[in-house]
């Protein structure tokens, strides 16, 4: 195939993560369950938080916005990557790459900024009870969900166009089962030098500005929990910010591990395991991490069922 310096002709080619029949197939069903799982979890969080009132709080507005998000954000790569795994063609052109690498960092920002945004308003709650409808009132949330988009959006736009900048003629070949920033750079023949400075330093300011909102939160939090005198009061408070926790911890420490680190170092096996980890694993398990840690949540389904079930009955 004859390469030209016009990024508008080229196609690259997705390798994914083996070329072995058996594997592939293995593969396939593994990947196809957990999307299912996350496409069915997280779209019953939504449902069930919209159509309970009781559930109408920050909180839970916010976890429905990241159910949304979970659900969107596998959704650009993992199609793909399911016909990848039981088709002849791997093929994706310069314009669907493009299109996959910016709203895949989209969807990653918003996880940031909502699971930066989801620590405050447990601070909020736990630091300050009385004043917690006040604070987190209904503007107050609406803006704050509004912001991280629009934050989000013009973090995307950013790296988008810095790789749509660039020429590429040395391989084809994406080291990756979706278009992500790493790989790219690695295949463009042009100096990449600024695109690696905006990622280490814009993406730097934003993922140390939302780690530093939960770290300072949750320090207030432990903080507020210790001057609990009974043991069974501590530890109900704690409950309702372990979910959370749980999340953070699982998310930051793969994208932590994927992006902020020289591009010499880039492990082709390790950087796949840690994409299927914060792209496929942790949005399957957000919403059993908070549906089965949470009471509410919990009550809300099971009525939900039990209006299905009756309906059914009727219905027989």
């Amino acid at each position: 195939m004859e390469w030209k310096n016009q990024t508008a002709m080229l196609e690259f080619l997705l390798l994914g993560f083996t070329e072995q029949i058996e594997l592939k197939s293995l593969l396939f069903k593994v990947f196809l369950v957990m999307y299912m799982l996350n496409l069915m979890g997280n779209g019953t969080i939504t449902l069930v938080i919209a159509g309970n009132s009781q559930l109408h709080t920050p909180m839970y507005f916010f976890l429905c916005n990241l159910s949304f998000v979970d659900m969107c954000s596998s959704s650009v790569t993992v199609p793909k990557l399911l016909n990848n795994l039981i088709s002849d063609s791997k093929t994706i052109s310069f314009s669907e790459c493009i299109a996959q690498l910016y709203f895949f960092l989209v969807f990653g920002c918003s996880e940031c900024m909502l699971l930066a945004i989801m620590a405050y308003d447990r601070y909020v709650a736990v630091c300050n009870p009385l004043h917690y409808i006040t604070i987190m009132n209904k503007k107050v949330c609406l803006s704050m969900s509004v912001a991280s988009w629009i934050i989000s959006f013009l973090h995307s736009l950013l790296h988008t166009l810095l790789v749509y900048r660039l020429s590429f003629c040395k391989s084809h070949e994406i080291q990756h089962y979706f278009c992500d920033v790493t790989p790219l750079l690695q295949l463009s023949c042009t100096d990449t030098s600024i695109n690696e400075l905006v990622v280490f330093a814009e993406g730097s300011v934003l993922t140390l500005f939302t780690v530093f909102i939960i770290l300072i939160s949750y320090i207030r939090i432990i903080t507020t929990i210790q001057k609990i005198k009974s043991t069974g009061g501590r530890w109900k408070t704690f409950s309702t910010c372990s979910s959370h926790f749980t999340v953070v911890t699982l998310f930051y420490g793969t994208v932590i591990f994927m992006y902020f680190r020289p591009s010499s170092s880039y492990s082709l096996t390790k950087d796949r395991i840690a994409s299927v980890m914060y792209n496929m694993l942790s949005p399957m398990l957000n919403p059993f991490i908070y549906s089965l840690r949470n009471r509410d949540v919990k009550m809300a389904l099971k009525k939900v069922l039990q209006r299905k079930g009756s309906s059914w009955v009727n219905i027989i």
